[in-house]
């Protein structure tokens, strides 16, 4: 055997620190020793979110910039651009010029009708604007959402037919929609642009409220609760992985950057524990000579 050299990367996805705006975060995200950050920069109103819509925001666009530019750091994805019944898409294009002018790539995007015609013929024109842009539109299946499977999400990016269209594998969605991993075989492997990655309890809550709240605020690291994670990145393509873990009671008791810290530590930590397939240990591939 022989080992080459390869560099696993990190994002540090804004709902982990998810009380910190875009250029407070992006300190905390260098600090820590992150490489990428992820922003959630459209608006979508719900309860107690803040707004860090930064197409709107002159002085939060700026100081985002002096962030970026001063940690050395990039945007590596925004979401969050939901498909839902009597949404204008077109309202996503100021959030999306925004993004690629920082050197985003990736928008995730959700699909919250049981309308399936409606919603392909929505995503297709969300590819079309987010092409615009030089950007990615890319699919997660929620588990509380209309397309809440990999074989319905799948199904979408195939009816669509659009280069820039991908699939965004969530942990935690994956374990509590009761994905097959045989499932991901099938997928094109270029359509796996990241990885939301986090952990949580094997149980899987019955009501939508149960999902919702370890969703938003109770996930926890890799390795800290039971979802077999080796098992499904060992079915993707080594991609960069964003760390999506909001734990509110840590946050609580400790910071979010000493959180935000703590979720890369055990990202790390986790990889160089569960070797696969490529290992998944932090900057080396191992491969047969």
């Amino acid at each position: 055997m022989e080992a080459r050299t390869m560099t696993f990367q990190f994002s540090l996805a804004h709902l982990t620190v998810l009380g910190c705006a875009p250029p407070e975060m992006t300190y905390i995200a260098a600090r820590a020793g992150y490489d990428f950050v992820s922003y959630r920069p459209i608006f979508m109103g719900l309860p107690n979110e803040p707004n860090y819509a930064l197409a709107e925001n002159e002085e939060m666009l700026r100081q985002t910039k002096a962030a970026l530019r001063e940690t050395g750091l990039t945007v590596h994805d925004i979401e969050l651009a939901r498909i839902g019944d009597g949404v204008d898409l077109k309202s996503y294009a100021p959030a999306m010029e925004t993004a690629a002018e920082l050197g985003t790539r990736h928008v995730i995007s959700s699909i919250w009708t049981p309308h399936r015609e409606y919603a392909i013929d929505c995503l297709g024109e969300l590819c079309d604007l987010a092409a615009k842009s030089g950007l990615t539109i890319d699919v997660e299946f929620v588990t509380w959402a209309s397309v809440a499977s990999l074989r319905d999400a799948v199904s979408m990016i195939r009816a669509v037919n659009r280069p820039n269209c991908g699939l965004l594998i969530d942990t935690l969605h994956f374990h509590r929609s009761r994905v097959a991993l045989e499932e991901l075989d099938a997928v094109p492997r270029e359509w796996f642009h990241f990885v939301h990655l986090c952990d949580a309890e094997p149980e899987i809550p019955a009501t939508t409220e149960g999902l919702i709240f370890t969703g938003r605020e109770g996930r926890v690291c890799p390795g800290e609760g039971g979802i077999d994670l080796a098992a499904i990145l060992d079915r993707i393509p080594v991609v960069p992985y964003s760390l999506e873990i909001p734990n509110l009671a840590r946050v609580k008791e400790i910071g979010y950057e000493e959180h935000a810290r703590r979720c890369l530590q055990a990202a790390t930590a986790y990889f160089s524990a569960n070797p696969r397939g490529i290992s998944l240990r932090r900057g080396v591939l191992i491969s047969a000579s």
